[in-house]
């Protein structure tokens, strides 16, 4: 019992389809442009923690150089 469609229904039919394909479309080319954002800011945190890490680093290996220089020998 196949009922066959107007011609007027299968281009309704056909046009929600696209329309509904390039709504898919869209959300997944947002949800990729997310998880790029989101790599890109998890990335950029993680360079930030070590470049403060050696910064710090440095810091302190300066000031014992100059804590060092100042300190007089004991003179034995």
């Amino acid at each position: 019992m196949t009922q066959t469609q107007s011609r007027s229904r299968q281009q309704a039919e056909v046009a929600f389809a696209e329309a509904q394909s390039e709504f898919f479309a869209r959300g997944r080319a947002v949800d990729e442009l997310d998880s790029i954002a989101q790599a890109r800011e998890e990335k950029t945190l993680r360079l930030r923690t070590l470049r403060l890490a050696k910064e710090e680093e440095a810091q302190k290996r300066a000031t014992a150089a100059l804590i060092s220089k100042r300190k007089p020998k004991p003179k034995i």
